[in-house]
């Protein structure tokens, strides 16, 4: 009997080099978070080098101006001198150069040009040594910007706006309707007024058009805000007893651990408003508010107020709530001659979106 061949046994297939072990898009995510991290902090200590370098070079041009009489043309010649030396090194032109001796000048103390100064970009620092006007106000800005992470524009914006005098200046019943660290920390959120010129309206507006300006423009109006609020909704429909109700505008507050909402109005504070702001609140508690939130806050937003009124009507009043005016761009503020013949923002923009497709169609 002929015997059967064995037959050969193929080797088993081998894996594909393209398939991935067990865990590796969780290390490969972790090391992304570690890089980002170590670039920031790279980024980070390279500024404050670059700050205290500049600081320290502005000091020294101060001293010897003090002591030998250094005048304007012997700094143009040292920023021509330096920028010879380090040729690619932006940063020590004569402008620059004065620049860091303003800064030295206006801080000589340099435990604080240590915190919180250079943590924020030097841009950032001579913003506040042109914008701000005295020392308590620049170094508030400069930390609200380490705060937030606000960039040079947004720092610049802010103190255009006027943020250091506006910020906790509304009429709150905070300190009696919360708790302390939680009442501290809800005034200083709230400003008085509200900025909201990027809104531009007609001579005669309504609640409606307030509220559909500021979420057109959702970006600024949560920077005008502050930092921490987060967007929930707008006409927030709640029911009580089968009836129906809806919430102008709410928000929820990271750093607070509570709903926030805002109640929109065209004219002056009335205490009427203020009860019906304790009767949302009272709502949002019950149907909204989860077991570990602390107690919703409200804010009326008000054209106008009378601040003894205001005070009055919260004093007494269960919910915590805070009052503020608002300011918009009317555009009755345009000269009497011009008004009604300019185009309004949505005639602008179809003209333009007309203009844009004939070019693309050529």
């Amino acid at each position: 009997m002929a015997k059967k061949k064995p037959t050969s046994k193929s080797p088993p297939a081998a894996k594909s080099s393209t398939a991935l072990p067990v865990g590796y898009a969780d290390l490969l995510n972790e090391l992304k978070t570690r890089i980002r991290t170590a670039q920031i902090r790279a980024a980070l200590a390279v500024n404050r080098e670059l700050v205290l370098l500049y600081w320290g070079i502005g000091r020294d041009i101060l001293r010897r101006q003090a002591e030998g009489g250094w005048g304007a043309k012997v700094i143009d010649r040292l920023g021509r001198d330096l920028h010879t030396e380090f040729a690619g090194v932006a940063g020590f032109s004569p402008r620059n150069l004065k620049y860091m001796r303003a800064f030295a000048d206006a801080w000589p103390d340099e435990s604080i040009v240590q915190e919180p100064l250079a943590q924020i970009t030097w841009y950032s620092n001579i913003a506040l040594l042109e914008k701000a006007r005295t020392a308590d106000e620049r170094l508030w800005y400069a930390r609200k910007a380490v705060e937030n992470g606000w960039s040079r524009g947004v720092l610049v914006l802010q103190i255009e706006s006027g943020l250091y005098v506006r910020q906790g200046k509304a009429i709150t019943n905070f300190e009696s309707a919360l708790p302390p660290p939680q009442s501290d920390l809800a005034r200083e959120m709230l400003k008085n007024p509200y900025n909201f010129d990027f809104l531009t309206l007609g001579e005669k507006y309504h609640e409606a058009d307030v509220e559909r300006g500021l979420l057109a423009d959702i970006r600024r109006f949560l920077l005008e805000l502050g930092a921490g609020f987060a967007f929930v909704g707008q006409q927030v429909h709640v029911e009580v007893s089968n009836k129906d109700f809806y919430i102008d505008l709410l928000f929820y507050h990271l750093r607070l651990r509570c709903y926030v909402v805002i109640d929109l109005k065209v004219e002056e504070f009335e205490p009427e408003h203020a009860g019906k702001m304790n009767f949302y609140l009272s709502t949002v508690d019950d149907q909204l508010r989860h077991p570990h939130d602390q107690p919703s806050i409200g804010i009326i937003l008000c054209k106008s107020h009378d601040k003894i009124v205001a005070e009055y009507a919260l004093r007494d009043l269960s919910k915590p709530v805070g009052v503020a005016t608002y300011v918009i761009k009317m555009m009755e503020t345009l000269p009497a001659a011009y008004r009604g013949q300019l185009p309004d923002p949505k005639q602008l923009k179809s003209v333009l979106e007309k203009a844009e497709s004939s070019v693309d169609q050529r």
